[in-house]
């Protein structure tokens, strides 16, 4: 698909990160970009940056989904690009004993279901709903009627301890990536997933510069943490190689995580 000004675009997290670093170089390419985000205000100051439009939008309600699909749709008309980057962690062992009283503890099922609901429903939902709204429109000439990206993780294949929600909804993004390719395959509508590695995004800025610096070291090559930016090109070369569906790409330096 040619990324230009007559394509719409939705992406989900985009307010940060690698959403941020995608909703940029799809504004780049002209494209008209809607950022699905909880943070307001970073989120409105990157869509007035990009001309793009900025909807409040929590990927776990389906109201406020619908509501951000219908005012963007309102504004820029249907979209052909949606790009799934909204996502949250937690690091929580399923079992485990307090250190000072010996007792017995499980992992809180609600921040486990928190997990789940943002990451694999949410994306689920968004997929979903984009999807159907791609099918009102016609085939382009390069063959596409629209392309989505999603976000897994390489913990969806080397989850670490404490991972279990967190490995568990990325594998679910990635498991999906596939069925829904081929739900959509007689529609012209493709279906990727991207794993990215260690990036240096929000989550990870606020650690010491000691344990970013161990982090990078753990990158076969190169070491050093992934680039947003990166992401982003990744994520543009899947809407734009039209033989691109059903993959799952690990986008990582050759990392392969350690139990902790």
């Amino acid at each position: 698909m040619k990324i230009d000004s007559q394509v719409v675009a939705v992406v989900t997290g985009g307010a940060s990160g690698l959403g941020e670093a995608t909703a940029r170089a799809l504004a780049a390419r002209g494209a008209k970009v809607a950022i699905f985000d909880v943070a307001e205000q970073r989120g409105e100051q990157i869509a007035h940056e990009l001309g793009g439009l900025f909807c409040h939008v929590d990927v776990t309600a389906e109201a406020s989904v619908d509501a951000g699909f219908a005012r963007a749709r309102a504004a820029h008309g249907q979209e052909r690009i949606l790009v799934n980057c909204a996502g949250i962690g937690n690091a929580i062992k399923t079992a485990s004993r307090d250190r000072e009283t010996g007792a017995a503890r499980h992992f809180p099922l609600k921040d486990f279901e928190r997990v789940v609901n943002v990451n694999l429903i949410g994306t689920f939902r968004c997929i979903a709903k984009a999807a159907a709204g791609m099918l009102t429109l016609p085939v382009l000439a390069e063959g596409d009627r629209g392309v989505i990206v999603n976000t897994a993780s390489v913990a969806a294949e080397d989850g670490q301890i404490g991972q279990a929600a967190y490995s568990a909804s990325k594998a679910g993004v990635a498991g999906m990536t596939l069925p829904i390719a081929r739900d959509l395959m007689n529609e012209a509508i493709r279906v990727n997933t991207i794993l990215p590695g260690l990036f240096a995004t929000p989550l990870l800025a606020g650690l010491p510069e000691k344990a970013i610096s161990a982090l990078e070291a753990s990158v076969p090559h190169p070491k050093r943490l992934g680039a947003p930016a990166e992401y982003a090109a990744l994520a543009l070369s899947m809407i734009e190689i039209g033989y691109f569906n059903g993959a799952c790409v690990r986008l990582d330096g050759a990392i392969r995580m350690a139990p902790r």
